[in-house]
This record gives structure tokens, sequence and C-alpha cells, in this order.
């Protein structure tokens, strides 16, 4: 028994810790740079004011995880982001393809559990900090209300991916709050005080049918009149979660200090929606439907920007600005929503696409002012417009993983955040990101580390692709279909397709190409031909005459026809897409983007995939054939279909694929990195969604790795990732190494990276 005198005061208990980095923010963006940190050696803290992490894509919020996939609904093929998140979502759709929120936040929690140099302090709010001068942090103060302690957490560095900057805004970093001008960065889509300069926070709600009558009745403050919510109609049953994304409120007020009033006013929103649906007759369906989760703290979208060494601005976005400190990369829209939200008239967002990825500069990464301070997730460096595109989930996740390696690089090499941003440091940074699996548009994947860059590199077989075999399935011809294929530089293709017409008629075929390699957008029409098609079957062979300039992605676009039909193939290919003239409701409102005039925004035609199983390519024979597959691109990047689908894909009817790295003098090898395709295109959303398969059909299930003697030195079975990391128990002297391919998860066998240290 413990009797405690009484007293007139008392302290909470409090543990002092020492750290190389505290996060703070457990979002995907503190996460992600928690475990890149730790990984890399760091003792790290990661300090989380709610019971779980994920932030927006928690459990509490459920809010899909997206970046430049943009739900496919844009013309960024293969932009999924990389590195740990890719790992992550790899992850929740092995286990979780239906979308379960709290699934993933056990997945999350995993994550950072297994991670010995990571101390993850949850229910864990910072309120104070100490500085040991005025640009420098020197340690942080959290309180936890569950074990009523207080943390004392001294380091070297911080990282704020608190969402709202609480440790940028005690330490007196710079930071903007609101939109600024057309005049000051000349963005032309900046808006003005009658659209807001503010995005509000949002709330969801989940339903249930329970098969028998389920009463509702509202709690007293719930909204009584419907239609003070101008999109009332859209109201339906079959929507829940995120998709009332556009139930958002708070733009015009202080989105940190008033958060508990936007929240009330929130569930004010949701309950009288939910009374509506209820009880106002017009949905009988919902008689035995139930509430089943509503949120309790809102999502958040916009606060404090905080200001590094660069804003990145709309023009960087739309004209994908080439930084040499590119160190992440976005790909979402230009994506602003009215500050009255779900009150206003007009639509809930204003969507504007690039026609590609853009990079984002680690100079938007650190403080401009706090020398030891960096910035991850939605409070980067960025101008009020920029920030429509890079505040999404998967985008700040990429930026945390950036952070976290800065932090072990400033370790190792004893100096600031400022002091990566150039020269060696800049070089060695980008490239330990590579490493890990980042993708960042332009930025040359060097490794002076890597021996594979020294090997002769050869193959059982390699494809050289001659034909998509024809199967049992037709598409008709009721809109523009196109095929993206890779084509060399000097050949003259013929391009044949199968039709079944029922009319005799006329169908158009045109090649075209991107302006800019490296994009997925139908700009350049290089030549187009008009072909006579009879009744019945047409094997129809498409000769063009011009000769290819620019090695690279080009279109076959077939134009409609509403009297044929196309043949489909069911062979996948990585690295070839079926597209169509087409728009995703989600992020556009017509298969064209046609913005109006003086804002900065290119228009342009939509060109999407279908998500499997749909989406598959049309039967097509290709002369000469393409031979853009072969193994020397494993010992190089980008780890994915750029202008050039990068990879090493074995022929089909290979039945035993082995690729295999030979040096001249032995080399010894103590870590072993595959870089395989886990589909880049496929956004994987976290929640709410359902995905057709949970694991990516290009990935390759089975593997050994074999040094010259043929001892197994990596044994890979049933795996689901494409990012793989093998560290030998003794290093081994080998002058070879070769990886026999067992087994894949459907397609052909398919390799983008080797890395060999």
């Amino acid at each position: 028994m413990n009797i405690e005198p009484a007293t007139q005061l008392r302290s909470l208990k409090t543990v002092s810790l020492d750290f190389d980095l505290v996060v703070a923010g457990g979002g995907l963006a503190g996460t992600c740079a928690a475990i890149s940190a730790a990984r890399q050696g760091l003792k790290t803290a990661l300090v989380q004011d709610r019971p779980v992490l994920g932030g927006n894509a928690s459990s509490e919020v459920r809010l899909w995880i997206l970046g430049a996939t943009s739900h496919m609904g844009n013309n960024n093929r293969w932009a999924r982001e990389g590195g740990i998140l890719n790992e992550i979502l790899e992850d929740n759709l092995c286990r979780n393809r239906h979308g379960n929120a709290l699934i993933f936040d056990t997945i999350l929690l995993e994550k950072c559990h297994e991670e010995p140099n990571l101390t993850l302090l949850l229910n864990t709010a910072v309120f104070e900090l100490e500085k040991s001068d005025p640009d420098t942090i020197s340690a942080l103060h959290a309180f936890c209300p569950q074990n009523s302690t207080r943390y004392h957490l001294r380091a070297p560095r911080f990282c704020d991916a608190s969402g709202d900057g609480i440790v940028g805004f005690l330490a007196g970093a710079a930071f903007r709050m609101g939109a600024e001008s057309r005049e000051e960065f000349g963005e032309g889509f900046a808006p003005d005080s009658s659209y807001g300069e503010l995005l509000g926070h949002s709330l969801y709600f989940y339903t249930k049918d329970v098969g028998t009558p389920v009463r509702f009745t509202a709690p007293s403050w719930a909204l009584k009149d419907i239609t003070k919510i101008p999109r009332y109609r859209q109201f339906r049953t079959n929507m829940q979660g995120c998709n009332f994304w556009w139930i958002e409120y708070g733009g015009r007020l202080d989105t940190i200090h008033q958060t508990e009033e936007i929240k009330w006013e929130l569930w004010k929103v949701v309950y009288g929606v939910w009374d509506h649906i209820k009880n106002s007759g017009n949905f009988p369906e919902a008689e035995s439907m139930t509430l089943e989760w509503v949120g309790h703290i809102p999502g958040k979208r916009e606060s404090r920007r905080f200001e590094g060494d660069y804003l990145i601005k709309q023009q960087d976005v739309i004209e994908q600005t080439a930084f040499p400190d590119c160190v992440a990369h976005g790909g979402w829209s230009l994506d602003l929503h009215p500050a009255d939200g779900v009150y206003s008239e007009r639509p809930g967002c204003n969507q504007w696409h690039s026609k590609g990825v853009y990079g984002i500069p680690y100079r938007c990464y650190y403080s401009q002012n706090i020398s030891n301070l960096f910035l991850a997730g939605r409070i980067i460096s960025a101008t009020h417009v920029a920030f429509g595109s890079t505040r999404v989930m998967a985008t700040c996740a990429a930026g945390g993983q950036a952070v976290g390696t800065a932090a072990a690089l400033c370790k190792k090499n004893n100096c600031l955040p400022r002091d990566l941003g150039s020269g060696d440091n800049l070089h060695e940074f980008q490239a330990a990101l590579h490493r890990q699996g980042q993708f960042m548009p332009g930025i040359p994947d060097r490794d002076a580390r890597d021996l594979a860059a020294a090997a002769e590199v050869s193959a059982s077989s390699t494809l050289n692709l001659s034909s998509l075999p024809g199967g049992n399935d037709w598409l008709p011809l009721d809109q523009a279909v196109a095929m993206l294929v890779p084509l060399p530089a000097g050949s003259v293709p013929t391009l044949g397709i199968e039709l079944d017409v029922a009319t005799a008629g006329t169908i158009h075929a045109s090649l075209w190409r991107p302006e800019k390699p490296g994009n997925h957008t139908m700009d350049e029409c290089l030549e187009t031909l008009a072909l006579p098609v009879h009744e019945g079957r047409n094997p129809l062979e498409i000769h063009f005459q011009k000769p290819i300039e620019r090695e690279g992605y080009h279109f076959l676009k077939i134009d409609p026809l509403a009297s044929a039909k196309v043949r489909l193939s069911d062979q996948r290919i990585t690295g070839i897409l079926s597209v169509f003239s087409d728009f995703n409701k989600a992020v556009a409102t017509t298969n064209r983007q046609s913005p109006p005039d003086g804002i900065g925004v290119e228009e342009f035609e939509f060109w999407l995939p279908k998500r499997r199983p749909e989406g598959k390519n049309l039967a097509l024979s290709i002369d000469p054939p393409i031979a853009l597959f072969g193994p020397g691109h494993v010992t190089h990047g980008p780890a994915r279909p750029t202008s050039q689908p990068n990879a090493w894909i074995a022929d089909p009817t290979d039945q035993a694929p082995a690729l295999t790295l030979r040096w001249s003098n032995p080399v010894t090898v103590s870590r072993i990195t595959l870089e395989l395709d886990p589909d880049w295109d496929h956004p994987m959303e976290s929640v709410l969604m359902t995905h057709p398969e949970d694991v990516s059909p290009f990935l390759i299930k089975d593997l050994e790795v074999c040094d010259d003697s043929g001892a197994v030195l990596v044994l890979l079975r049933d795996n689901h990732n494409g990012h793989l990391v093998f560290d030998l128990d003794q290093p081994c002297v080998t002058s070879g190494l070769t990886l026999n391919v067992r087994s894949t998860h459907g397609a052909p066998a398919v390799i983008f990276r080797i890395r060999v240290h």
C-alpha cells in the first residue's frame, strides 16, 4: 500500500530520452520518415497524438491513400509512389484487399513495432520545446494522458510531420496560412476571396444493412433542413466513407484553433444526412440500414504551410520543372475546394491535371530559418495552389521517406539539413533513395557502390514482342481505344488487329506520341490511316509509312466504329497497356481537360486504362517485333516504365527463366536488392475499395539466387513485394550470380533492377 501525504503541488512523472531524430506526427509522412531513419541506423522517436498511426488514412478518419496515380484517372502511367509506402500498400493488398481500415491500422503499427531503432509514443502530444539558440531546437516536451507521463525528448535533429506544424510553430519557423495572390508567384489558378483561401475538414460515416427494420432518431443538434446542402440530391444509400469527401466544412474559419467547432458542424451535417436518408421517405431501401460508424475526429486538409529554401508553385506542377535536387514525386491534380465546403453552390472541388508527374525539390523539406528542422507531410514549402497537389497522402509519404534518409545522412556527414542540397552530398542522398525504391523523375540512378553496374548480364531468354495473341473476348468499338506500346527509333511499324464488323465501312487508325518523353499524354499525331473494312472478320494490318523518329512510348489509336468489335488478348505484359478515351468522375468531369483561359493549365485528353479484370490488351501483331526488353536494363534505373519499359522480360514460353551476372574478377557480395514489378499503374487505394487480386500478377512468386558454384544464397517463396533486400548471413566471394525464376503470379518473368553490394 502506498500512502501519499497531502501537499500543495505535485509534478508529473517525467521521462527524459535521447534520440538521433524525433519525428512529431504519425500520419503517413511521419511514419515513413521514422521507419526510413530507423532502418538506416538512427535511434528514432515517433510521437503521435492519436492511438493509431496513419492520420487521415487511419481507422479514425478512413480516407483512402492516393497520390500520383489519381484513381487511374489521369495520364500518369506507372506513377504510384515507391519505397516504404509501396511496401505498406503491398502488404495491405495481400492481407486486406477489401479495404478494412482497422486492419490497415495494424499494418502500420506492425511496421513500426518491427523496427528495433524506433520508439513509438502513441497518445502523446507535443506542447512545448527548447532551443539551444534562436535557430536550433534542442528538445521537445510531450504529454501522454494515458500513462500521465511527460516526455522530455532530446535530439540533434527534428522532423515536423504533425499536419498543423506544432513544432515549427513553437520554434518560430516561418510559415504561411491562406492563399497567395495571383501576382505573388504568377499562378493563374490562385483563388480569389469569393472562392476562399483554405480547404476545410471532412468527416465520414459507414452504414450497414442488418436485414431487419431499424429506426433512427436524430440527435437534437442534427441538421434539420437538408436543402441547405446544395448537393443534397446526390446522396445515395450505396455511398459511404470517403465517397463523401465533399462533406467538408471550415474553410472560412481558423482550421487549427476552431477544429472542434468545425467537427461539431460536420457531425450536424452527417447526422442530418442520415436522418434525411432514413426518415424522408425517399430511400425505402434504407429501412433495414443502420449507422455502423461515424468519425469522431475530422480529416484535415489545410492549415499552416512552412517556408523552406524553395516554395514549389503551380508552374512547377504543370510544367514539370526539372529540379536537380528532386527527392520525391507528385502527380495528383491541382485540387482546390471552395471554402464554404458542403454549403457551397460551387462544385466540391476544382481539379486540374498536369500531363505527367513532377518532381519535388529537397529544398521544400526543411525550414528556411530553423537549422535542424525537417518538414514532412502537408506542411512542406509550397504555395496554396501547389499544395492542392502535394497535400495528398501518398505524395506526403514519399517526402517523409526522403526526410528520414536525409536525417541519416546528416548524422553520417555531421551536417545540417540544408547541407545535403548540392554537390556530393546530394548525389549520395539521391543514390540512397534510389536504393530504397524511391522514384525521382529525371534523376539518374547513380550508385558508385553497386557492383552490378560492372557485371556482364545475360538471360536464358528475352521477350521479342511480335504479338499479343488473340483470346475469346471482343470489345465493342463504341469508344476510342489505343494501345500504349514502346517503339524503337528508325522502325516503320506495321501493327495488326482483328475486327468483327456487322456493316462494311471505314475504320480510322493513327499513331501518336507524347510531346515530352516520360509523359503518356496523346499530344502529337504522327500519321493517320483510313482503312476499309468488310462485313465479318477482318484481320487488319495497319502499315504506317513514316519511320519512328524518337524511341519511346507511342499510341496506336483506333477510332470508334459502331458496327465493329476488336479482338482482345489474355496476355498481359509489363509496360504494355490498353487505354481508352474516357474519364474517371472521381477526378474529372469529361474525357478532355478544358481549363478556362488564363489559369495556366494545359488542355488535353485523358487516355485511361481500366482496372483488372477489365482492361485487357488488344490482340496485336507487331512488325518488326519490339526488342526493348533485354537483360541490360537490370543494372541501371529507373525501376519502372517511364519513356521505356526499363525491364528485362523473359520470353513467355521460357519454362525456366534465368538471369546471370558475371564479373571478370571475383567480387564480395553481402547484399542483393531486387526490384520487380508490383504494377506501378494500380493505385492500391488502402480502404473502402476492393481490389481484383491480393498480389500483382506481374510479380515473381518464387526465386533462387545462386553463386558461381551453384550454391543457393537467396531462397524466395510466395513473394508479394516488389522491392526485396537480402542481406547474406556471410559475405560471398563469387564471379557470378544467377537468378532462377521458379514461378510468377501469372505474367512472364520480369525484373527492373538488380543491385549488388
